[in-house]
Formats: C-alpha cells, structure tokens, sequence
C-alpha cells in the first residue's frame, strides 16, 4: 500500500509541523456498469494517512484520510490490543446510515472492539444522504454517479483496513445501517476477500418489480437504476454469508421491504428480528452481531 508524505520545506522550518498530501489512486481506475446492471471497478490501491487520536490498555484509535476516486474520504480506525505483536484480529467496514458521521458509529464500533474485532468507519459522501436524479442525469451523460463512488470508498475502506499489520486480512466483513447497509451490501458482492455482509435496518429498491411493471424501460435507465439496487447484487455474496438485523417496529425501513429483500437471497443467510421501536443499530441487537460475527470469522 503506498503511502505519500510530502512536507513542504517551509511551513517545516516556521512551523515545524508537518503537512501531508495524499495523492495517486483518486481518479485513475475504471468503472462500468455492464448490460445486467452489474457495477464493475478495476482495483487501485488507496494512499492513506493515519493520526493518532488515542491509545489506551484496550485499543488504539487512528483518525484516518484515504484517496478514493475524486475526494479524500476520512474515517476512524479503531483497533484492539493484542496479547503478542504479532497476533492478528478479524476488521469491519462500518457504513452508516444517512446524516451519521463516522464519530456517530463510534457506539458500534467499541462495542466490537469490546468482541475482538478492529473496525474502520468512514464518513460518507453527503454523510449518506443521495439524490436519485443528479446521479441519472450523471450516468446518462457517461458520468459517474456518486452512489457509485460511495461503494467504491466502502471498497478502498476495506484496503485500509487490510492493511493494518494487526488486521488479519483473510477475515474482513462489511456492516453497513440503513443507507449505509446499501452499500455494505454492494461493496460485499464485489469484494470477494469479504467474508460476508450484516446488513442493519435496511432493504433493496425492489427495482426489477418497476422493470417489470413497464413503469422504467430504456436501457440505460434499467442499466443505472440496476446499479444501485443492492437486490441486484443479492447472489453475488454466496457461498459467503448474508445477515440481515431489523426491527419490527422501524420507523424509517418498513419491516416489510427488509423482508422482501430477505426472500431474494439464496445461499447462506440469517435474519434476526428485534422490537425496539426505531431505527438503526440498538443493543438489542448485540446478541445476533455477537453470534453471527462468531460464525462468520470462524
């Protein structure tokens, strides 16, 4: 994994604080989206940057910036102690929902380092948020499409994670709330050192059903809205496993539409069911993460 330091001579004589530039990897690597809708990236290794923030008897956390197509993403790498040096432990890509920062996922993130497990969260694009139009306007006109760029950062996350020497890079996983699910779903079908994806208080854009309906019909916009729906990408996960955690009670994602996605996926998978009225990762959810994660890294 390259890494860039420049230090402008300058501002380290005046200053002597140093001042770092990513670069490479930002827009060089090709993306496609074939005729079934399927989104394609031609790899490129992210360049990175770790600060430390913290270190205590029980992990160490780096605030982290990384290349990723046109931007430079920022995201936390919390990692846990380990006995000896050279001991490794499995690494989570955590995605969260809409208008959730990357601190915002800080709860889910101690709570899998209290089992074992180092996690990056990033914060996304417009912290989550997409606007459907803009990026069909974009695909049409051969542009790349920002829900397309998000996968791609969860995708150069999940490099960053790998390679952190106590990371083991044989056992990684996506866990992505809400939006962020969408992605962590995507990204876990085109990242097949992935060991799976858990999937939280989410649900696909059930487009085949508008495909089918009449209601979208020209090829590109099949195409485009095709890429984006997490359903399109459901089989593409197996043999690996695909966990799906949602309330009964969701406020935001009708229990229903996850169900409906649940019902699309073959091969291994699981879906857990609590009650708390509300959104997102609660824990009431800690027993099935805690059991699935187990499976899943053994």
């Amino acid at each position: 994994m390259k890494r860039s330091f420049t230090i402008p001579t300058i501002i380290m004589i005046l200053t002597v604080i140093p001042a770092v530039i990513i670069t490479g990897c930002i827009t060089s690597q090709e993306w496609s989206v074939d005729n079934d809708g399927f989104l394609k990236y031609t790899g490129c290794e992210p360049d990175y940057q770790l600060t430390l923030l913290e270190t205590t008897d029980n992990y160490t956390l780096h605030s982290v910036n990384f290349t990723s197509r046109d931007t430079i993403i920022k995201g936390l790498l919390r990692i846990p102690h380990t006995k000896h040096t050279d001991d490794q432990v499995p690494g989570i890509v955590l995605l969260p929902g809409a208008t959730v920062t990357k601190e915002g996922e800080q709860g889910l993130a101690e709570y899998l380092r209290g089992l074992g497990y180092g996690s990056i969260a990033i914060d996304q694009r417009n912290l989550g948020g997409i606007n459907m139009e803009d990026d069909l306007t974009a695909f049409l006109q051969d542009k790349e499409p920002t829900q397309h760029k998000m996968v791609h950062d969860a995708l150069s996350a999940a490099r960053v994670l790998r390679d952190q020497p106590t990371i083991d890079p044989a056992r990684t996983l996506y866990i992505g709330e809400s939006n962020g699910g969408r992605f962590a779903i995507i990204a876990s079908a085109l990242d097949s050192d992935a060991r799976g994806v858990i999937a939280i208080s989410t649900c696909g854009y059930g487009i085949d059903a508008a495909i089918t309906s009449g209601q979208i019909q020209e090829p590109d916009m099949v195409r485009f809205y095709r890429s984006i729906d997490p359903d399109t990408y459901l089989n593409e996960i197996s043999p690996r496993k695909f966990v799906m955690i949602h309330s009964l009670n969701d406020t935001i994602i009708p229990y229903d539409s996850a169900q409906q996605t649940y019902m699309k996926i073959g091969g291994l998978k699981s879906l857990h069911t609590t009650r708390r009225e509300g959104h997102g990762y609660s824990a009431e959810m800690n027993p099935f993460l805690e059991k699935e994660l187990a499976e899943m890294f053994s």
